[in-house]
């Protein structure tokens, strides 16, 4: 019997992309039927991209991460502040992606409590060379996979304000708001808040 990987590559499909999230949480919210949704996001391009294909991957990708929760954090993600959303958005990433809660809890808090002014190159690779051995099923990524997937990850990070860009990659302080963390105690997520709240 095979084993399904923990570890995937579905975050190279976009980042936090709170644009068009905002608008799927929308939907949700409706509770609009299949063939709502299909015309909204094909016929009707709500999430305004270049190519039905591209829509339809991005809008099940980010329907994925906000189905992991519930009406309430998706009236964060709909009508909250950027910040509030964001960290939303964030949350619903880390949950659907053991990839990327692995790297926040693994290795990104380790960069912090070593008070590293920034995110160095090797931490990445270094970080997936150890996903092996807790996923012996895991992919075999190409170099250009490996690239994407960090590149996804660090533009995660930034979006969410734990790092300063992308290119610089400084480390930031980042505090979860209330409404946000008070909501995830009451779902029992008290693993996932800790990832959220580096260090």
């Amino acid at each position: 019997m095979s084993t399904q990987p923990i570890y995937t590559a579905t975050l190279t499909t976009g980042s936090l992309k709170p644009r068009e999230s905002r608008v799927v949480a929308g939907l949700l919210l409706e509770g609009v039927s299949e063939a709502e949704w299909k015309s909204a996001i094909q016929e009707k391009n709500i999430l305004q991209t270049r190519a039905p294909a591209s829509s339809l991957t991005l809008a099940r990708l980010l329907r994925a991460r906000l189905e992991c929760f519930d009406g309430p954090l998706w009236l964060m993600v709909r009508d909250g502040d950027k910040l509030l959303a964001t960290q939303a958005l964030l949350a619903c990433s880390v949950k659907q992606s053991a990839l990327l809660r692995d790297f926040m809890n693994l290795a990104l808090r380790d960069e912090y409590r070593m008070f590293r002014p920034s995110l160095a190159p090797a931490v990445w690779s270094s970080f997936l060379d150890g996903c092996r051995s807790r996923d012996p099923a895991m992919p075999e990524w190409s170099e250009s996979t490996r690239d994407r997937l960090r590149s996804t990850v660090y533009q995660i990070l930034a979006q969410a304000g734990y790092l300063a860009d992308t290119s610089s990659r400084t480390l930031k302080p980042v505090t979860i708001i209330p409404q946000l963390t008070a909501y995830l105690q009451e779902k029992g997520e008290h693993q996932l808040l800790r990832c959220l709240q580096l260090p």
